[in-house]
């Protein structure tokens, strides 16, 4: 079988491991003296991080961020920042994406709207980021190891990307400690979301040799991990969701992802539902809809496989068990998010200009994008 060109870029440096993180102020310290740390919304439980780094020497400017960032929130930090010399992030996919933008932004001489795409203009950074430390506290998004950042840009009712290969992070460190006692339900949909972002990337159009050893890999760890997080806190468990997690990040920055993401940006745009739970919501519903498109497609049946393995069932069966197990753990369907038809109508026709999309192994049509939604209420 040939192998397919491709390229690979990642952040410059990837440290994974318990502990890591409280090891980083020295490193840290080294890429900038004034150091602007980005939070969630309690930024007292990151009191260890900005000890350690004044501890250094550093000057530490914090920012807190409540929900997922919008146009606002990237403006507020952009002005906050100012003068500083590196970014750190600290929290889930939000924080991190919001810490990637103002990175990104401090040092254009643009207004951010030129560089966003669909609704802006897409264009690319005219000067590079800021130093940008990653440290995630959720196992989802994989944001530590990916070149974009989300923003809703609530005036135009859609969340898109400002994205530039230098938003790459410069240190991504992934400390599972960090995400040791996560909520139960925080653990479901950002566990969903990092195996659906290791799915899509398997079975997309631009899959290559090292997307494959990574998704192939953390498909069926996902599935089991997470089973075992539902069940019961667990070290080896939550070990395993952040390497999933971080492995999500890589592939989908180098490979694709498909209708389930394509779907999840425009919908979370349109009513403000959290990203990951629109994913586990999506995702048995997309893999059923892209085999009946393409019945042949052998990288579908091999994940649907995985998927019977992992919950003891049959391959027919896969897709429905799944569903179940979700739900049964307080997944909710897109009706309980409050996601109405009209805003699926609006989905579906926003995929035409979601990047998402272009890598889905198939095109589906408007109406299997509404039947695919219909099925996940």
């Amino acid at each position: 079988m040939d192998i397919p060109a491709f390229a690979f870029a990642t952040a410059n440096e990837i440290v994974f491991g318990r502990g890591k993180a409280r090891q980083s102020p020295p490193r840290i310290a080294s890429l900038g003296r004034s150091v602007f740390v980005v939070t969630g919304q309690n930024a007292a439980r990151n009191e260890w991080l900005f000890d350690a780094l004044r501890a250094e020497g550093c000057e530490v400017r914090t920012f807190s961020v409540a929900k997922e960032p919008d146009v606002e929130t990237i403006l507020a930090g952009v002005a906050a920042a100012k003068g500083c010399d590196v970014v750190v992030a600290i929290g889930g996919g939000a924080v991190i994406d919001a810490g990637k933008a103002i990175a990104a932004i401090v040092p254009a001489s643009r207004d951010l709207m030129d560089h966003l795409e669909v609704v802006g203009k897409g264009l690319p950074l005219d000067n590079p980021p800021l130093p940008f430390v990653a440290m995630p506290t959720t196992s989802g998004t994989g944001a530590e190891v990916t070149k974009n950042a989300v923003i809703d840009v609530p005036e135009h009712k859609r969340k898109v990307s400002l994205r530039d290969n230098r938003m790459l992070a410069d240190l991504a460190i992934i400390d599972p400690a960090l995400t040791d006692n996560c909520p139960k339900a925080i653990t479901l949909a950002s566990g969903l979301d990092a195996i659906t972002q290791v799915i899509e990337p398997y079975i997309c159009t631009r899959a290559n040799p090292m997307t494959d050893a990574l998704c192939s890999d953390a498909i069926p760890r996902g599935l089991k991990a997470i089973q075992t997080l539902m069940e019961r806190e667990d070290t080896a468990a939550r070990d395993d969701m952040a390497l999933v997690s971080l492995f999500g990040g890589l592939a989908l920055a180098n490979a694709g992802l498909g209708v389930v993401h394509g779907l999840a940006g425009p919908l979370g745009g349109l009513t403000g539902a959290p990203h990951g739970a629109i994913c586990g919501a999506l995702l048995p519903h997309g893999l059923a809809t892209n085999l009946s498109a393409d019945p042949d497609n052998q990288r579908i049946a091999e994940v649907i496989r995985w998927i019977a393995d992992a919950f003891g069932t049959t391959e027919q069966n896969a897709l429905g068990a799944l569903t179940d197990w979700s739900r049964a753990n307080g997944l909710k369907g897109l009706d309980d998010m409050g996601i109405s038809q009209g805003a699926r109508e609006a989905a579906a026709k926003a995929t035409e200009t979601s990047s998402s999309m272009k890598a889905n192994p198939v095109r589906l049509t408007y109406e299997q994008l509404i039947a695919l939604m219909e099925n996940a209420r």
